[in-house]
This record gives structure tokens, C-alpha cells and sequence, in this order.
């Protein structure tokens, strides 16, 4: 269905997107203007055994796109830099192409405006590491031509992903709207002195998200009683947080440099040698493999 893929940015996410089609021996061309991360990525990808015949990569845009079926962005959070880039593309495009952002917060009507192949865009946001969380949200457009998002959606489940598309384009779409709100009372009960960091993740990880592997909050609602969550939500709603704006343990953390594991500390720190990407990526394997068989029984 896609032969060609072409993935635009080569950073955290660009790079497990190209991997993971590239495990299932599509053509891949990996384009950046940064020939540091391009390299960077070049370096790390190739390690990989069975994948150097089927990856490329290249700080050409023409090169990286012109007979690309399918072409992926995945630059950085920027709205200018990502309508800088749409303007680039537009002239070395199939008229077949389709083209998707893998944006994890601009709706798909901002990032279409003004766009001349505005009717061949959606979105797929993949989660990281995204060449192994199987869950894709898609989001099309009122214009989106017709079984476009179809073909997308079956190319992706027929790879073993699955493919969530939103009944309405909207800032964050599901999965981020809901960490965001998770994230802002985990700040809120730290700054309030309730818990620190380790608490609160220990209480997730240990607790909640054994729970969310295998159902979702309506599920878990209903098998706690949705009388008993009626009650639960009266009581708990006005004492949440409801800031709007960004947790000021988070802008303090960020306004030192501090970004978490690409800057070596966050709410943590990090010895640099990535053995926390590479044990996370291997516990989530085994968890999907558990969690696979568990489905069957």
C-alpha cells in the first residue's frame, strides 16, 4: 500500500517511527537538517541488525520526499518551523502523496491552513518509544479526501499498531489531554507537600497504571460502581487542581536547564549512558507480551 515512507526529523520520535518501519522492511529515508542528529541517528539506527538495507538517510529534502508514498513529520513542537517546512515539501511532492504530522498537540486545522495539499494531511501521533507502543491517534479534517484516513488506518493495523481516530480535531487529542491532567495534580500534590515525586510514581506504577493496562477509566468506573465514583467525584472535583497555567515546578526545572533525560536531570537524574531508554523499551515488551496473553485467556 505505502512502499516509500519518508520520516522528516530524526530526533526521539523520528527515529523509533523510521525504526519501526524499517522492521517491516519498508523503505525508509530519514531526513534532516541537522547533520549532527542526522549522523547521530544514522549511527544508532545501523547498530541495528537486518535494518541498513531498507533505512536511509539524508539532509536532502527533494531527495528524501520526491517519490515518498507516505511522509511523516515529526520536527519539533514549533508551529513556524513545522509551516516553514510544509511550504518546503509542497514543491517536491507526488500528487499522491499523503503527508501526517506527528504532532502531539497542534490541531490538524492550524497546521493545514494555507496548505495547498491541506486535503491530502492528517495526523498520526505515535507514542514514544513509538516503535513499540502500539497505540496511533489519527486525526483528519471536514476536507480530508475521502478513504484517505481509511488507507492510513489499515496500512498502520496491518502492522500491528492501533489506530484510534477522533470523532473532532482537538488540542492534545486524547492520550495527552489526559497525561497533562494526571501530570498537573502530580505537580499540584508535591507543591502542596502531600507526596514527593517518587511517591506519586510509585502509587502510579504500582497501583493505577497496573489497573490502566488492561482497562480504561470507564471500565475501571464501572466495575468500581458508578455510584461509588458519583460520590467520588463530588467530593474530590472542587479540591483538584484546575491551574491553567504550566506547574511552576516544572517552568522552575526547565528555566535551569534541567529537561529531564535528554539534559541528564529532571525530577530525576541520569548517568548519560541511556540504560534507562533501553530498559524502559525492554520492560514494555515483556508488559505487551504479558499483557498479549492475558487477552487470549
Amino acid at each position: 500500500m505505502f512502499k516509500k515512507i519518508a520520516v522528516l526529523g530524526t530526533g526521539l520520535m523520528g527515529q523509533g517511527i523510521a525504526q519501526f518501519f524499517a522492521w517491516h522492511q519498508l523503505l525508509v529515508t530519514a531526513y534532516d537538517t541537522n547533520k549532527e542528529m542526522l549522523s547521530k541517528a544514522q549511527n544508532s539506527l545501523k547498530k541495528q541488525e537486518g535494518l541498513e538495507k531498507h533505512l536511509s538517510f539524508t539532509s536532502d529534502l527533494k531527495e528524501a520526499i520526491s517519490d515518498a508514498d507516505l511522509i511523516i513529520e515529526t520536527v519539533t513542537e514549533d508551529l513556524e518551523i513545522k509551516r516553514r517546512l510544509y511550504n518546503d515539501i509542497e514543491i517536491f511532492l507526488k500528487k499522491d502523496a499523503i503527508i501526517s504530522s506527528n504532532t502531539s498537540t497542534y490541531p490538524l486545522a492550524l497546521l493545514t491552513l494555507n496548505q495547498s495539499f491541506a486535503n491530502r494531511m492528517i495526523i498520526t501521533h505515535f507514542f514514544n518509544p513509538p516503535q513499540i507502543v502500539p497505540l496511533v491517534e489519527l486525526v483528519q479534517s471536514e476536507g480530508t479526501l475521502p478513504g484517505l484516513t481509511e488507507r492510513v488506518t489499515k496500512f498502520l493495523r496491518d502492522l500491528g499498531k492501533v489506530p484510534v481516530l477522533l470523532k473532532k480535531d482537538s488540542n492534545g487529542f486524547i492520550a495527552n489531554r489526559l497525561q497533562a491532567a494526571v501530570l498537573r495534580e502530580a505537580c499540584f500534590l508535591v507543591e502542596s507537600g502531600v507526596a514527593d515525586e517518587t511517591d506519586i510514581d510509585t502509587v502510579m506504577t504500582e497501583g493505577i497504571g497496573l489497573r490502566w493496562a488492561l482497562n480504561g477509566p470507564f471500565k475501571i468506573a464501572d466495575m468500581g460502581g458508578l455510584d461509588v465514583w458519583e460520590k467520588v467525584c463530588r467530593n474530590l472535583l472542587p479540591v483538584l487542581s484546575n491551574e491553567k497555567q504550566t506547574p511552576e515546578i516544572i517552568k522552575e526545572k526547565v528555566i535551569k536547564g534541567n529537561m529531564g533525560l535528554k539534559t541528564g536531570e529532571g525530577f530525576y537524574k541520569y548517568d548519560g549512558n541511556n540504560n534507562d531508554i533501553g530498559n524502559t523499551e525492554q520492560k514494555l515488551l515483556e508488559l505487551l507480551k504479558l499483557k498479549a496473553t492475558i487477552s487470549k485467556e
